[in-house]
């Protein structure tokens, strides 16, 4: 017999509300809520990663001007633009679901049943390493997933129709690149269920509908439609509030430049990885170092322990620094590296030695 899990529509909810009920649902899934199957849409809302910058990553004045609501989710990942043109899908489940601790595998197997969704709307699908849906080499959908103790939310996005433009604006991208061959660019990296079938696009429900029929035979159990808990309900009206609030929103964010200023990226196999620091020159000491980028790493607090740990750090420690951050304990990270960690580090900071001087022992 097979497993009864809860199916649970949220619906078209503004930014910061549908943030609330993931986190919500996460910690309920954590006390011993069933597995649950939500789908969710959004009004225009700018999404950014949990270890992003708002500020690196949005075009904030443009959102206010256009009413988009911006807000920053509770797992990792990039920034996206949201509306009612995507719908989402989120499972909430025991990290033991899927027997395996392995984030890549686990995407290939939800992405896998995510592909068979599609599919069945007509629609030649294929997954994309490390964790996209695309139809003929074009994104159709992103998913992303994070363990938080003993529960594993995974998430994806099913493109229906998308307004490529806005998304450009939305995301920080200066006025004078948004030439028409960037947005001629864009387009031809992005397809929509639209454009496949036209006339015969889907709507919504048909494509939820779609969707619970693969996870459910996929991953071998039932639907049962179900609503919040009570207890999800008052998690929900209590972080609704808090999520809507400049220090949920910008909590990484830039931080002030009070000495010697550096940054770097680099695009590493487990995504994009921005480094800024701020150094005492005179003392030769790293006062800051800030990580941001769209990468996935759990516990999610992670990065903000290894910040801490590069505080007010002498120049010369900082490799051992790091070496010792991840070898005294258990961090996950999907296809990063702490070499890759050290590697912007280092760049950010030799950026900051005078020409012919090699002082910074990282």
């Amino acid at each position: 017999m097979s497993r009864a899990w809860r199916l649970i529509d949220t619906g078209v909810r503004p930014a910061a509300e549908n943030m609330a009920l993931d986190r919500a649902l996460l910690e309920s899934c954590q006390a011993g809520a069933p597995n649950t199957l939500r789908f969710l849409r959004f009004e225009p809302s700018a999404l950014i990663g949990f270890h992003q910058s708002v500020s690196q990553e949005l075009d904030i004045d443009y959102c206010r001007r256009e009413g988009i609501g911006i807000s920053r989710r509770i797992t990792g990942g990039g920034a996206l633009y949201c509306d009612q043109g995507q719908i989402g899908w989120e499972l909430f489940v025991d990290r033991r679901t899927f027997a395996t601790g392995d984030m890549l595998a686990i995407a290939r197997t939800v992405c896998g049943i995510a592909v068979e969704g599609l599919r069945s709307l007509g629609v030649d699908a294929a997954f994309r390493p490390r964790n996209d849906i695309e139809v003929a080499g074009r994104k159709i959908g992103g998913t992303g997933g994070a363990f938080d103790g003993n529960a594993l939310l995974y998430q994806g996005t099913v493109l229906i129709d998308f307004d490529v433009e806005r998304m450009l604006r939305v995301l920080r991208i200066p006025q004078e690149k948004l030439s028409d061959k960037a947005i001629a660019s864009a387009r031809e990296r992005i397809t929509t269920l639209r454009a496949w079938l036209s006339d015969d696009t889907p709507s919504a429900a048909t494509v939820q509908a779609a969707f619970a029929r693969a996870f459910a035979q996929g991953l071998g159990v039932t639907f049962e439609a179900g609503d919040l808990s009570a207890v999800e309900r008052d998690l929900y009206g209590r972080y609704r509030i808090e999520m809507a609030g400049d220090d949920w929103i910008f909590e990484t964010d830039r931080p002030r430049i009070e000495v010697a200023t550096a940054s770097a990226m680099r695009k590493t196999a487990g995504g994009l990885v921005r480094v800024m620091v701020t150094v005492d020159t005179a003392r030769e000491r790293l006062k800051q170092a800030f990580i941001t980028g769209d990468f996935f790493i759990n516990p999610r607090r992670a990065i903000v322990d290894l910040e801490a740990a590069l505080r007010d750090l002498a120049l010369e420690r900082v490799d051992e620094t790091v070496d010792a951050f991840f070898k005294n304990r258990t961090v996950e990270m999907l296809l990063l590296t702490p070499e890759d960690l050290k590697a912007v580090l280092r760049e950010a900071l030799r950026s900051l030695e005078p020409q012919g001087h090699e002082r910074i022992g990282v």
